[in-house]
């Protein structure tokens, strides 16, 4: 079994060396455009076996697809950060730039790799990334609703003074400030979240969740690293092991809560097939018109990636 991560920075080495720790493959490609820097990032984690005690080997390439050559799962990290001064448009025509010419590279070298997205901004990314694919849809989708899950349950863990491990919750939309969290199916134990928390303090923590990423930025002065990373293993372990985990992911829409031709967080099963089956829940009115404000502003974003041709 062979995965690769594109793009040695915190968030693909944290990645690769989440999925080595965890002997998800036999092999794990880092990649990066920077001269040395993914193969010192992968001698530095394989320096790390021993100690650690697994056999997962991690190589480091520098822009050499060839290496990446009969991946089973490739994880996009690639992209640049938002500057100071860059707008919107700006950081999509960079992004799909880069993610373009890597989803190229990579499906030249491994046609039947299954791709996840995680570079930023994300929905539209992965949009970019199934347009020059030209694969089943199933194969190419983001990370997002997992570590915006991540954050909400952790955040919930902290207020209810519980363990992480018994929060089960959903998230659906966009990635970003118009995700649509869903208290009614967050449970903790199996008990509804409401009924062990005011709605005012849900409220915040939903709040604190949809800025979540702002939250780091502004402590860190640069975007997290450490959870973005373990969400994307994961479901690589999901894929990879055919675990027909159920998460949220996001996917392409073909019909599902109406929608079609639209990249958007939904609850999936997730297994060696990639989206193996969108999960339609019942949504009530309120969550049907959030779920429908998310899904313009995503097609907002596409729309201006189809309108810059970059996939002609």
């Amino acid at each position: 079994m062979k995965v690769t991560v594109v793009g040695a920075g915190n968030v693909g080495a944290t990645c690769a060396d989440v999925l080595a720790h965890k002997e998800i493959a036999n092999e794990i490609i880092l990649l990066d455009i920077k001269e040395g820097f993914a193969e010192g990032k992968a001698l530095d984690m394989w320096q790390t076996a021993p100690i650690n005690l697994y056999d997962s080997r991690t190589i480091g390439s520098t822009n050499d697809y060839a290496k990446t050559a009969g991946s089973d799962v490739v994880v996009i990290t690639s992209g640049l950060p938002r500057k100071p001064g860059m707008s919107r448009d700006d950081l999509i025509a960079t992004n799909a730039g880069i993610v373009k010419t890597v989803t190229d590279n990579i499906m030249k070298h491994s046609p039947d790799a299954i791709l996840i997205v995680v570079s930023n901004p994300l929905d539209v990314m992965t949009y970019c990334a199934y347009l020059n694919a030209n694969v089943d849809s199933k194969r190419v989708f983001g990370m997002a609703g997992i570590l915006d899950t991540a954050r909400y349950r952790a955040f919930l863990a902290s207020e209810l003074n519980v363990s992480p491990k018994d929060i089960q919750a959903v998230l659906m939309g966009g990635h970003g400030d118009t995700m649509v969290p869903l208290p009614r199916y967050t449970t903790v134990g199996g008990i509804p979240v409401t009924e062990l928390i005011d709605e005012e303090k849900l409220d915040a923590i939903i709040e604190r969740t949809k800025f979540g990423g702002g939250e780091i930025v502004k402590l860190l002065g640069t975007s997290a690293w450490y959870a973005p990373g373990a969400a994307a293993a994961q479901m690589v372990e999901a894929v990879v092991r055919d675990q027909k985990r159920v998460f949220p992911v996001c996917t392409m829409l073909n019909g599902e809560y109406g929608m079609k031709n639209i990249y958007l967080g939904v609850p999936v099963i997730l297994g060696k097939n990639g989206i193996e089956k969108v999960i339609e829940l019942q949504l009530n009115d309120s969550e049907k018109a959030m779920l429908n404000e998310s899904a313009e502003a995503v097609r907002g974003v596409m729309a201006v990636l189809d309108n810059m041709n970059i996939n002609a």
